[in-house]
């Protein structure tokens, strides 16, 4: 009976999706209705599809199961989100980038940047670094969302990839941006009803607000010997100071999404959709509470498990599920909640999964079809730029489905885990090639061309660098470390002994920092910053008329607003 009314709501989903997606596609006939929507959308159109490509399954099932083993420390996270993913992003570099974009006539991330520092190469730079490192992202939402929904409806894993990617493609290719934010703005609204109900109900499960914290913070004593000797001081704490589990929370989860989120070129390119900068405004109560919601709700709840499980099982969250940290939220779901919510949480999952990848689609076929092909390789003198454009989603959708089968094959029940490791390692390269220069698109004069190259190129190298040969989460998985220096990680080699448990005894006991735990952005973000200002102080400025042209607009839309 569950599994017909799963089945009838995913289809009358898909519908309302489909529709959502035909509307996009009647409202589209020019570029820059396919690129930026008309820069018409409505705030609240905005805000939703802004933050529901931003949360995508690794918040909700991934980094919530990751809350499920760090407890509420992972709530810097929201914070931060809230404060540099919304607040500054909307009021500061939104605001900028709105006006900017106009007054360049930008309609994607990378083409901003390369109009502003008047260079192809900056353009086709930032586009070849989104589609070649996006799709791993991508593919992994993928594999998460296929995953769920093959469970749910009893279908096979590869029916679901090849059905769920085939409806995305429809309305991502023939609606481009507005077919993209229309169906995102309605799965915002679902996952906003999902997570109220979800937070609710374990609250009522656990007793209420108080009895459930305080049963949290009385489980310090359950805390596995493995995790207390990384630093792990409780549910309710966070991590000790300089401890291995202290760098991999704030460094890696806190500081690289956090951050990161600043420099996406799926979320930037929300900025010139709108007609004006106060609209910008408008969209950030709506933006932040829809980010409280999301990810406030999951890390909480995340935490909260921990006592559901010790109270029903005699065990702590990761060992119920059995060491799988992405279990921990489906489990606690389906073992607690009643069976009405299994359906509405389900639908918020694929919410999430859908307006992620369906702006990771355009993403990447923008920056394939018109930054990289029409404006950089052909100098912008193609006619055919929609068709370039869709081209390269198509292109896109087959590498990131491509990807997803052949992953899912490799790492079988692990995908999920790809998801919040994808998810980090792209916000993390995107804040070390993109953010200095971005910062300096908009604030500065003083940043020249071959600045904003040298930053871009020497953020991006640091930080692919470290991934593979020092951070070990990484370099432990993709091997390249392993087969060139017979060590998984570098970063490992530095100190005595190559095993885990050898490493954090060598760090608490002799203070010995440990580099293979720093993540890529504490590294490669610093390294962009100070390159991009020490070329920019040696080379050739800007004219004029250029920096009048791109900043001259900036001070009047803000006295205007």
């Amino acid at each position: 009976m569950d599994s017909m009314w799963m089945t009838l709501c995913v289809i009358i989903y898909l519908f309302v999706v489909g529709y959502l997606g035909y509307r996009g596609y009647r409202g589209t006939h020019t570029a820059t209705d396919y690129l930026v929507g008309g820069r018409k959308i409505h705030p609240y159109v905005m805000a939703m599809s802004y933050g529901a490509t931003f949360i995508s399954t690794s918040a909700i099932v991934g980094f919530g199961g990751a809350a499920g083993v760090f407890g509420m420390g992972l709530l810097w996270l929201t914070f931060l989100n809230i404060f540099a993913g919304i607040f500054l992003a909307f009021v500061f570099f939104g605001g900028r980038t709105h006006v900017m974009g106009l007054r360049l006539d930008a309609h994607t991330f990378p083409e901003l940047l390369g109009r502003r520092f008047q260079s192809r190469f900056v353009q086709g730079g930032a586009a070849l670094l989104v589609f070649i490192f996006m799709p791993l992202y991508t593919s992994a939402v993928l594999i998460g969302a296929a995953k769920y929904l093959g469970e749910q409806l009893a279908i096979p894993y590869e029916a679901a990839l090849f059905v769920f990617s085939i409806i995305i493609a429809l309305y991502v290719i023939m609606g481009g941006i507005k077919g993209v934010m229309y169906t995102d703005a309605l799965q915002g609204t679902i996952m906003l009803a999902g997570m109220t109900a979800l937070i609710l109900l374990t609250y009522s499960k656990l007793g209420g607000v108080v009895p459930a914290h305080q049963a949290l913070t009385d489980l310090a004593s359950q805390v596995p010997e493995k995790l207390a000797k990384g630093g792990h001081l409780g549910w309710t704490s966070m991590p000790k100071l300089g401890s291995p589990l202290w760098w991999t929370l704030v460094s890696t989860i806190v500081m690289g999404v956090g951050i990161g989120v600043l420099a996406q070129p799926q979320l930037a390119v929300r900025y010139m959709t709108v007609k004006s900068r106060r609209e910008i405004n408008r969209a950030v109560p709506i933006g932040g509470i829809f980010i409280l919601m999301m990810t406030g709700v999951a890390f909480v709840v995340g935490a909260l498990t921990n006592v559901y499980f010790f109270n029903n099982t005699g065990k702590i969250s990761i060992a119920a599920a059995g060491g799988d940290v992405e279990a921990i939220i489906p489990m606690f779901v389906k073992a607690s909640m009643p069976g009405w919510f299994s359906v509405l949480f389900m639908l918020a999952l694929l919410s999430a999964a859908m307006s992620t990848i369906s702006s990771q689609f355009h993403a990447m076929g923008t920056s394939l079809g018109r930054d990289l092909v029409e404006q950089s390789l052909r100098k912008g003198r193609a006619s055919g730029g929609l068709l370039a454009t869709r081209v390269g989603i198509l292109i896109g959708i087959v590498v990131s489905v491509y990807l997803g089968y052949e992953l899912e094959k490799q790492f079988g029940k692990t995908g999920t885990e790809i998801v919040a490791r994808g998810t980090a390692i792209f916000f993390g390269l995107c804040a070390c090639a993109f953010l200095p220069m971005y910062i300096g698109a908009l604030w500065s004069r003083a940043i020249t061309k071959a600045g904003a190259i040298a930053g871009m190129l020497s953020g991006a190298f640091a930080s692919v660098f470290w991934m593979l040969f020092v951070h070990e989460k990484e370099s432990t998985a993709l091997l390249l470390c392993k087969k060139l220096f017979g060590v998984r990680s570098l970063g490992i080699r530095m100190v005595e002994g190559t095993e885990p448990g050898q490493m954090v005894e060598q760090f608490i006991r002799h203070g010995k920092f440990i580099w293979a735990f720093v993540d890529p952005l504490i590294i490669g973000l610093p390294l962009a910053v100070i390159v991009t200002i020490v070329v920019s102080m040696l080379s050739r400025k800007f004219s004029e008329d250029h920096l009048r042209r791109c900043f001259g607009g900036l001070a009047k839309a803000k006295q205007a607003s």
